[in-house]
């Protein structure tokens, strides 16, 4: 069995460890750019009329390496790993992944989709239709995740700005990244880059920005702050860049300067 990418997902974050899980719930625009000289053009005829489509695409950066169990991101009692073919983790025997995407435009080559949860760069194998009387089973169990000890993410009014800022600037999507990795015990630093600042308080890193956080226990809720910038006044002031993302801190901290005025 030989497959070949039928073309490339473009769009939301590059890093693995900021891929939405489950584009429904924090998933983001992008398109799909199939490759030229396939006729892929016809084989797009006629799918507008769909709401969704299915995308199978390849867990590309991944290695070689597969695992027969999963540590899923938002555990539950008594089960801190799971069967891999019991969830959705991407380290499989076949590195092929499934997504279901709302379809937003088709223009040629190219097709507009939003709610994803692929990464940007992704090879995509085929794009089938979601047909609801075929592919939906609300009544279906759902195992273990239906017992998942999952944590509430609110997001206070100034966190929400600082997270439109830096996404409609060209950064990563903050907002969905924190309540994907904190919908699971905030403070597991084994899975995400978090470090406790007080007995209910926290900071979670994503990228050079640092995100603020308070908890409640008996009400397992998470509130989302404010977003700090990583490098001080000084580093920005500096010429060099290793991760090429001074300019956008230098434009939130010109915002951060406004406000404050």
């Amino acid at each position: 069995m030989n497959f070949e990418p039928i073309g490339y997902f473009h769009g939301g974050p590059a890093r693995k460890y900021e891929a939405p899980r489950q584009g429904v719930f924090a998933g983001g625009a992008g398109r799909v750019e199939l490759l030229p000289g396939r006729n892929f053009e016809t084989a797009l005829r006629d799918i507008e009329g769909f709401s969704r489509i299915w995308l199978l695409f390849v867990f590309d950066r991944n290695g070689a390496t597969w695992r027969p169990t999963a540590h899923p991101p938002v555990t539950a009692p008594g089960r801190a790993r799971v069967g891999v073919f019991a969830s959705r983790a991407p380290y499989r025997p076949n590195p092929i992944g499934l997504s279901c995407v709302r379809l937003v435009a088709v223009d040629g080559r190219v097709v507009e989709v939003d709610e994803a949860d692929l990464l940007d760069g992704t090879p995509v194998l085929d794009i089938k239709p979601y047909v609801p009387a075929a592919d939906a089973f609300p009544d279906a169990r759902a195992g273990w995740v239906e017992s998942q000890d999952v944590w509430r993410v609110e997001a206070a009014p100034e966190f929400v700005a600082a997270a439109a800022f830096v996404r409609e600037s060209g950064g990563p999507d903050l907002l969905a990244t924190a309540r994907m990795q904190l919908a699971g015990e905030p403070f597991d630093s084994s899975r995400k880059r978090v470090m406790r600042t007080g007995e209910t308080t926290g900071v979670f890193s994503v990228r050079m920005f640092r995100l603020d956080f308070a908890v409640q226990n008996d009400a397992r809720l998470v509130t989302l702050l404010r977003i700090r910038s990583g490098y001080s006044p000084a580093e920005l002031l500096e010429a060099d860049d290793p991760h090429g993302d001074k300019a956008l801190h230098r434009a939130f901290a010109d915002r951060r300067t406004a406000l404050l005025c």
